[in-house]
């Protein structure tokens, strides 16, 4: 399986040197200092997440917290950091807030709500705050946010005054049904035992499983899920085991060997863009195309990995054109099946 690599990673360098009748530390003027020791960890990525959030709903762009030249994408397309997008309509953060730390690489994935503030029309007075789903990613150089990534999920908005009754749920409610939702499953956030957390290559390549058996699905391909497998969509479980309120529920496996039999054509442009060994999560962007209706799902999706199976899946998905793409790959890239490790 081909893994293309954006940037190397800089090797980590010790230096040890002894001198007669004291010891002197691996971080003495001598010795290099060790690059791991001063990247962002866990809770400084994180807290990146809700810097970016805080500043979005101000609409600040804060010298301090930004590099002079952000690239900025939402939904596929790269726009003018600052003032445009939810950039320029933001008024609030949710309180769902799923992270995906990346410490080898300095970025961070996020699923998460903000509020919205929009026009009724381009004239028009201001709307009440809607509830937008959002997908994330962050770069971080240097201590500054140097590159967003964003989807962003916003409710069905005819144009005029706000309907009396707001639609009903469903995936197109996503920013209201991840909300609701409260927060991410504990199981998600659990620590895996040290002695049995997988390679970031390995993550990488069991979370596109997923895709190739997504992708024009037979009903006899390699499903690895567990039994126990979850799947949301915008806040809503699509594929689970059954229960009292949905006792004809199909799982995560049962739902591809008798449905969704050559549903999704192709699977494309597979950038996994952060992984969290310690937690077996797995954060990648993707384009799910529809050839017979022509239609393309953009998607920001996390999956939790254990012991080789997928045990938990969370995706914020939005309708695009056909053949839409993220922004960020070339050409040749964005019709590729193949995944991409972005480091």
């Amino acid at each position: 399986m081909k893994i293309v690599i954006r940037s190397a990673v800089a090797a980590v360098v010790l230096a040890c040197t002894a001198i007669i009748g004291a010891p002197v530390s691996a971080q003495s003027a001598s010795s290099p200092p060790d690059p791991a020791a001063d990247a962002c960890q866990r809770a400084c990525l994180e807290g990146f997440v809700n810097r970016y959030l805080d500043a979005m709903a101000a609409h600040k762009v804060d010298p301090a917290l930004f590099a002079a030249n952000v690239r900025f994408t939402e939904n596929g397309v790269q726009l003018p950091f600052g003032n445009e997008g939810l950039w320029a309509t933001a008024s609030g953060v949710g309180s769902y807030k799923f992270y995906v730390p990346d410490i080898e690489t300095q970025q961070v994935g996020f699923i998460g709500t903000v509020l919205e503030t929009q026009n009724s029309s381009a004239s028009g007075p201001a709307r009440a705050p809607d509830i937008v789903a959002i997908s994330l990613r962050l770069r971080i150089v240097d201590g500054k946010i140097t590159e967003v990534e964003q989807i962003a999920n916003r409710p069905d908005r005819p144009l005029g005054p706000a309907p009396a009754t707001p639609p009903a749920g469903g995936l197109g409610a996503a920013g209201a049904n991840i909300e609701k939702m409260g927060a991410p499953h504990p199981s998600f956030l659990t620590t895996i035992p040290e002695k049995e957390r997988l390679s970031r290559a390995d993550l990488i390549r069991i979370g596109n499983y997923y895709f190739d058996a997504v992708e024009r699905n037979t009903g006899k391909d390699y499903y690895p899920f567990s039994d126990d497998c979850l799947r949301h969509e915008n806040g809503t479980i699509t594929a689970g085991p059954p229960d009292a309120s949905n006792p004809n529920r199909l799982g995560c496996k049962a739902q591809l060997e008798k449905s969704l039999i050559g549903a999704v054509t192709t699977i494309r442009d597979r950038r996994f863009v952060a992984v969290d060994r310690e937690r077996g999560l797995v954060f990648a962007f993707g384009f799910f195309d529809h050839r017979n209706i022509d239609w393309t799902w953009e998607l920001g999706e996390i999956f939790k990995i254990q012991k080789d199976k997928i045990t938990r899946v969370e995706a914020v998905i939005l309708r695009g054109p056909y053949g839409m793409n993220s922004g960020w790959s070339t050409y040749e890239q964005t019709r590729s099946e193949q995944p991409q490790d972005i480091r």
